[in-house]
């Protein structure tokens, strides 16, 4: 099955050079496929052919593309040759071309201080399929095993994740030198697994996974350099109420976290599931403002009393999200006292209640309709 993916890589291209950054098996190679096979030079540096070519003279770059048909350059798995990037800094200055640089993510780029073409080319991400992506949606398949291409659309999605999570999240990154020991990485991974969609309590992680907290705020900050994780922000403007500051953590991916947290299965009416529907709707939000290029920060609300919004996008529309198929009046709990502040636009509850209503300005809405109407743009 072929996905049509919703990141337009020509208009961006129209624009500027970009960086493309994802985590590994969200689609980049066939996306750039799909989209400029006709259009764009590719150049693979899995390919060892162009690998060891381009290690031992970054210099011949030039010579490979400038006899093409094609202004437009792609260099998949830059992060393997970050020696390049002067090179194509020199490139886009002096013969204008224009070019889509893809990897996985920028750490390995910055650690190794290359040239990151600061002002010459902006930066996109890549995520994994998001609801309208996926023409016969299953909301349970995808709780479960996630949206990664090849897990989503596999007969053994278990396989699928396994293998993704012991070759890449654990081996890949030992190998590429982002963490020294495998161990206590591992331990960290399983740890704030559990913890996901929850505010991030660094001391008791550090105490659980056997570290100092420092090491911990490390491999919180590798997950999120990596795109694996996201640490989602407090809003602390709130006046009538004081707000947490500390900011909560969510994986990039429903099933992911389910591998790493020895998930057996999903009870339509446990906690879990809950979170899942949560995480679900924030990667929605993720991939919305990245894809449409909105400038507007994605927080929570928390008040040290425990009263909480889930997401928050600037300062327009703040987002409740309930997995249950009935709401009640404790459900609006959250959003009325936040609509105190006076700061918000617009207040929506989130849920798989099949019923549309409107109370005390807040509109509660079935998630099939709030997704239409958020790629409507109607909550920015």
């Amino acid at each position: 099955m072929e996905l049509e993916r919703q990141l337009q890589l020509a208009p961006l291209l129209a624009m500027k050079s970009f960086f493309l950054f994802g985590p590994r098996a969200t689609g980049k190679t066939t996306l750039v496929r799909q989209q400029l096979a006709k259009t764009a030079t590719v150049i693979d540096l899995l390919d060892s052919r162009y690998f060891l070519r381009l290690s031992s003279d970054p210099h011949e770059l030039e010579s490979l593309i400038a006899g093409g048909a094609f202004d437009i350059v792609v260099i998949d798995e830059i992060q393997r040759l970050p020696e390049l990037l002067n090179e194509i800094h020199r490139l886009i200055e002096t013969r204008k071309f224009t070019f889509l640089l893809t990897g996985s993510s920028a750490r390995k780029l910055r650690r190794g201080k290359a040239n990151l073409l600061a002002g010459r080319v902006w930066e996109a991400r890549m995520f994994p399929l998001i609801r309208r992506e996926i023409n016969e949606f299953d909301l349970d398949r995808y709780l479960r095993y996630g949206g990664l291409p090849a897990v989503y659309l596999s007969d053994y999605p278990e396989e699928e994740l396994d293998a993704y999570v012991n070759t890449y999240l654990k081996e890949e990154i030992l190998a590429e030198g982002l963490i020294r020991r495998l161990p206590p990485f591992s331990r960290f991974l399983r740890t704030i697994a559990l913890a996901n969609g929850e505010v991030v309590n660094f001391t008791k992680l550090a105490n659980d996974c056997q570290v100092p907290p420092s090491t911990v705020a490390e491999y919180v900050r590798l997950l999120e350099d990596t795109l694996i994780g996201l640490l989602l922000p407090a809003w602390t403007e709130s006046k009538k109420r004081k707000a947490t500051k500390t900011g909560k953590f969510y994986f990039f991916d429903p099933g992911v976290t389910h591998v790493l947290a020895g998930t057996q299965s999903l009870d339509r009416n446990s906690n879990l599931y809950g979170k899942s529907f949560e995480q679900f709707i924030c990667m929605e939000l993720r991939a919305y403002l990245s894809y449409r290029r909105k400038k507007l920060a994605l927080t929570f609300w928390r008040s040290k009393n425990g009263h909480e919004v889930d997401f928050l996008l600037g300062t327009r529309t703040a987002i409740e999200v309930k997995a249950t198929k009935r709401l009640s009046r404790n459900d609006f709990k959250g959003l009325k006292y936040l609509k105190e502040e006076g700061v918000f636009k617009k207040f929506v509850l989130v849920s798989q209640d099949p019923v549309s209503v409107r109370t005390d300005g807040i509109f509660a809405m079935p998630w099939q309709r709030f997704l239409v109407e958020l790629w409507e743009d109607r909550f920015v």
